[in-house]
Parts: C-alpha cells; sequence; structure tokens
C-alpha cells in the first residue's frame, strides 16, 4: 500500500489581527502507529465561547491520539452510533480537564467545529461535526464528502459540546479506493473555495493538495503562503483559517485545468424535513397502536408456535405439540409482558424525538 503524506496549517483571519483577539481555530497533522491522521476545529466565536481556542486545540490533539491509538477498534466496530458516542464522550473526558484547569462554569465555552480523516493500509474513517467541508481529491476530479452542517440559519452551526453532539456528528467508514487526497478545512477556507448552491469545489483544492509532492515541510511553507495571500489577505475581514490534507503516494491527481470553474446552481425546492416530520406523525401514531393491540394479543395466546407446529408434516408432531400446550401460556406470557413493555417504551422515545424536532 502506498504511504500516505500528511499536512496542516492554520492562520489567523484579519478580523482577529485588528481586534487582538488571538486565532480560534486549530489544526494537526499526525502519522503514527502506521495510521495518518489530519483533523481541524474551528473555536466558535460569539462571546458566550471564552475559551473556544483551548477547546478547538484539545479536540485536535485528543482526536488524533485517539484515531492512531485505536483506528482498529473503531474501524471494526459495526455499531455506528457507539463509535459517534465515544469519539464525543472521549472529547468531553479532556474537555473536563480544561473545565478545572481554567475554572470555567460549563462545558459551551469551549465549544467548536471538527473535522478529521484517519487512513490505516486501505481503509478509511472521517468524521465532521459543524460547518467547514470535506473534500476527496480522485483522477476524475474533487468532490465534497460532507458539507457545511449549518443550524436555523447561515451563521450558526453544530458544536462538539452541544447536549446531543453524538447525534449530529457525521461519521463514514469507507476505503481509500481511488481516492488521490482528502482536504478538509474550516470555513475560513471553505468560504472561497466551495459553492454551496451548487456544490462545486474550486480547482484550486486540488493544486493545494499536490504541494504535498515535495514532502510536508514544503507543503505547510507553500499552503500558508498561498492560503495568506489568497484567502485571509484578500479580506479585511476573513475568518480564521485551517487546511489540512492526506495525500497518498503514487496515485495519480487530476488535472487541475480541466476542471470545472462554475456549475448550476441544485434545483429549489419547497419540500422540507419539517413538512416530512409532519406529514409523519399520524403514520407514527396509528402504527404505535398497531404494534401494542398486536402485542396484547400475542401475551393472551402465546407466541404462536403451537399452531405453526401442528401444520408440520406429520400427526406426530402434532401429537408432541399438543401435550406441551399447557406449559406454554405461563412462560409466553412473561416473555411477552416484557416485550411489550420494551416496544411501547421504543415507540414513546421515537414519538417524543418526534416532536423535539419539529419545535426546533
Amino acid at each position: 500500500m502506498s504511504n500516505v503524506e500528511v499536512a496542516a496549517i492554520t492562520i489567523t483571519g484579519q478580523k482577529h489581527r485588528h481586534r487582538g483577539v488571538p486565532c480560534e481555530d486549530a489544526s494537526m497533522a499526525v502519522n503514527a502507529r502506521g495510521v495518518s491522521v489530519v483533523c481541524v476545529a474551528d473555536g466558535a466565536g460569539s462571546k458566550q465561547y471564552t475559551h473556544a481556542r483551548f477547546g478547538s486545540a484539545c479536540a485536535v490533539k485528543t482526536i488524533c491520539d485517539l484515531l492512531t491509538e485505536h483506528f482498529d477498534a473503531l474501524y471494526n466496530e459495526n455499531r455506528e452510533a457507539a463509535v459517534r458516542a465515544l469519539i464525543i464522550a472521549q472529547l468531553h473526558v479532556k474537555f473536563a480537564e480544561l473545565i478545572e484547569e481554567h475554572q470555567l462554569d460549563s462545558l459551551e465555552r469551549l465549544s467548536c467545529t471538527l473535522m478529521f480523516c484517519a487512513i490505516k493500509g486501505r481503509r478509511m474513517m472521517i468524521g465532521h461535526i459543524g460547518d467547514g467541508m470535506i473534500a476527496r481529491i480522485s483522477p476524475s476530479g474533487i468532490s465534497p464528502i460532507t458539507m457545511p452542517q449549518n443550524g436555523s440559519n447561515a451563521s450558526s452551526t453544530y458544536f462538539v459540546t452541544a447536549s446531543h453532539a453524538s447525534d449530529y456528528l457525521r461519521f463514514i467508514k469507507t476505503t481509500v479506493d481511488d481516492v488521490h487526497a482528502i482536504a478538509l478545512m474550516t470555513d475560513g477556507v471553505q468560504d472561497s473555495v466551495y459553492d454551496e448552491n451548487s456544490g462545486l469545489v474550486k480547482p484550486v483544492v486540488a493544486k493545494m493538495a499536490e504541494t504535498l509532492r515535495g514532502g510536508r515541510k514544503k507543503a505547510e511553507t507553500d499552503l500558508t503562503k498561498i492560503v495568506e495571500k489568497h484567502i485571509v489577505g484578500a479580506s479585511n475581514n476573513s475568518d480564521d483559517a485551517s487546511f489540512g490534507v492526506l495525500l497518498i503516494e503514487d496515485t495519480k491527481g487530476p488535472d487541475a485545468g480541466s476542471l470545472p470553474v462554475s456549475a448550476d446552481a441544485f434545483p429549489s425546492s419547497t419540500d422540507t424535513f419539517k413538512d416530512l416530520q409532519n406529514a409523519l406523525i399520524p403514520s407514527v401514531k396509528e402504527a404505535k397502536r398497531i404494534i401494542s393491540e398486536a402485542l396484547a394479543r400475542k401475551s393472551v395466546t402465546g407466541e404462536g408456535e403451537p399452531e405453526t407446529v401442528k401444520k408440520g408434516e406429520n400427526e406426530k408432531a402434532a401429537a408432541e405439540t399438543e401435550n406441551k400446550i399447557p406449559n406454554v401460556p405461563v412462560e409466553a406470557k412473561k416473555k411477552n409482558r416484557i416485550l411489550y413493555g420494551i416496544v411501547i417504551v421504543e415507540l414513546i422515545l421515537i414519538f417524543i424525538l418526534v416532536m423535539k424536532l419539529l419545535m426546533t
């Protein structure tokens, strides 16, 4: 398998420079234990997020450590929800140490977005919560893997400190087949190289990835110059900017000169997720009623096994089954009461979740 080169840079935006505010972005690139990882984070900018820069710095270090030390355990776990929950839990464990160190009054003070990519052999894991973007560069071109995740408006997003952060963490487990490079960027870079209306990633991202052909040190120097001149320096109100890349050696990249520089906007639609939720609620209620009634019937008649056996191929089987019938209902009732309770609780939780989503 080809080696993977990594690089990551972070530059303070002009609006922070003018105000004398420290950079709130953070990035890290690591090759360790046969794992290549790049992670970038963007500290929340509002006044209540007083220690966001510490949160973003802690997040990239925590994730790089977790992925290099436990790549196999995370990749081999089939329960995606469990993996997402573990990643957020590990972040909160480390954030708790910062809360004690800085005597903070809440986890929210450390809020940040997060993006990561880890490669080991042919296997690859990608995670993203919040705005920013992760792009895939292949011989045929560039395409977004995860797009910006904004909240109720374009200026809001989701953070790793949210109460249900694992629900917002997008997690992808795949392989690197036909991948030349993976680029990760906070919104300070994303805003300049990605068109949300059309989903087009500009060819410059492929050119930036190619800087790794000359090794990490040269790549980070070149990337810093590119981002400083064309992105951060292009506006007096530019945001902090982080860019990371993993380039798989001995693979072919696209011809940047032949890539499209514009594309048609996505078709508009009046269909919304909230409308879909509203339409589903009556069906959820009806499903709850039907399942409840079915379980009630099952708890009275038993599990239905005697009837199935009676329809077997010979009378002997039917006779043996009939002899066992008196012993079945008691056990069946106990078991089905438990199942009935579990299903009802699950349906109630689903209904509450739907209602909660409608209220957001």
